[in-house]
């Protein structure tokens, strides 16, 4: 019967989003990749994919970043159908997907702004997931506390600013810092959304959620050793919807070196094998690990039916997709196929 209620509402964009993922580049697809010997040919085989039109009105030099933002357009395109048809609470499960890309499209404002860049070539460089109406306010803005006024106070990500957060202390390391919090915020508030969605919905996405805000505490610890951040104040950026909450966390914050948070992440099943250099044999970088841990969680969020989950798998399954290819094109850019095939396959 949940599943008769949940297809009146939900039916039809969930069969979409599983067509759409149907669509993304198997094994076999990479295998052909990597033969290519030039971005042209990278090009050919992939609107012989699903990508039909993929770049159809392009007569310039191809180069890497160019197929980097025609792949994340007809993302775009997608996403954005299925918003527009799409009621709630789908539609806030939705506009809950964009609140990472608008979170990393604001930093990446201040950022710019910080280092004097040009409006313009900060906006060109920012998600298309994540644009939003107040973003305009960018060409009036002159400096991060501007932005922080013009931008977060009065859009969507507002209900993520913390009390600490201040537009006076707004330095490179203090960005960051608004980056890790705004996530925390995020992340949490997603978590809380999804279990009052229940059913499915709930079971998959706050064990994705979990994962994500754990993979968060722990490269926020790492990247925070040799810096100025104290062990107190690395600990609030901590989302604690994850499965380290709270002992783990706690000892996260304790953590003087890289040894130490190994020891205390082996406690925890789930993420033993992240610092096992011996069941690698691709000896991947912890941050290529987590990629592929990902990837296998979004894959099987596709098992279960009769759940918004599958629309954020498709999202980052998509993300995942792009990195690969974006990976083969610079390697075929530079003539450097040594390590060409160091994507991660997408089951």
């Amino acid at each position: 019967m949940s599943g008769f209620m949940f297809n009146i509402d939900g039916g039809y964009l969930e069969g979409l989003a599983r067509g759409f993922k149907n669509g993304i580049l198997k094994q076999v697809d990479y295998l052909n990749l990597v033969q290519c010997e030039t971005l042209e040919d990278l090009k050919l085989h992939l609107r012989s994919t699903h990508n039909n039109n993929f770049m159809a009105d392009e007569t310039g030099p191809l180069t890497a970043s160019g197929i980097d933002e025609n792949l994340r357009q007809t993302l775009v395109t997608e996403f954005q159908y299925m918003r527009n048809q799409a009621v709630e609470p789908l539609a806030s499960f939705l506009d809950f997907c964009t609140f990472g890309y608008m979170i990393e499209n604001t930093i990446l404002l201040m950022a710019g702004a910080l280092h004097q860049r040009p409006a313009s070539q900060l906006v060109a460089k920012c998600h298309p997931l994540g644009l939003f109406e107040q973003m305009e306010a960018i060409n009036e803005a002159y400096s991060p506390a501007e932005l922080y006024r013009a931008i977060l106070i009065d859009t969507p990500l507002a209900s993520f600013i913390d009390d600490s957060l201040s537009e006076q202390d707004l330095d490179e390391l203090n960005v960051e810092i608004t980056r890790n919090t705004l996530h925390k915020s995020y992340l949490e508030a997603f978590h809380r959304f999804c279990t009052r969605l229940g059913g499915t919905t709930a079971t998959v996405m706050c064990e994705i959620l979990a994962f994500e805000a754990d993979r968060r505490a722990i490269v926020i610890t790492i990247n925070a050793f040799g810096t100025g951040l104290s062990k107190e104040d690395c600990a609030k950026l901590y989302p604690t919807c994850g499965h380290l909450y709270p002992d783990g966390l706690a000892a996260l914050a304790r953590a003087a070196d890289c040894e130490q948070v190994k020891t205390v992440v082996s406690f925890y099943p789930q993420y033993a094998d992240l610092f096992d250099d011996a069941s690698d044999p691709a000896a991947r970088t912890l941050e290529e690990r987590f990629y592929v841990k990902e990837t296998t969680m979004h894959v099987r969020s596709f098992m279960h039916q009769f759940h918004f989950g599958v629309f954020y798998s498709y999202l980052r399954l998509k993300e995942q997709e792009f990195r690969n290819i974006i990976w083969i094109a610079e390697c075929i850019a530079q003539k450097n196929r040594a390590k060409i095939e160091n994507y991660i396959s997408i089951g």
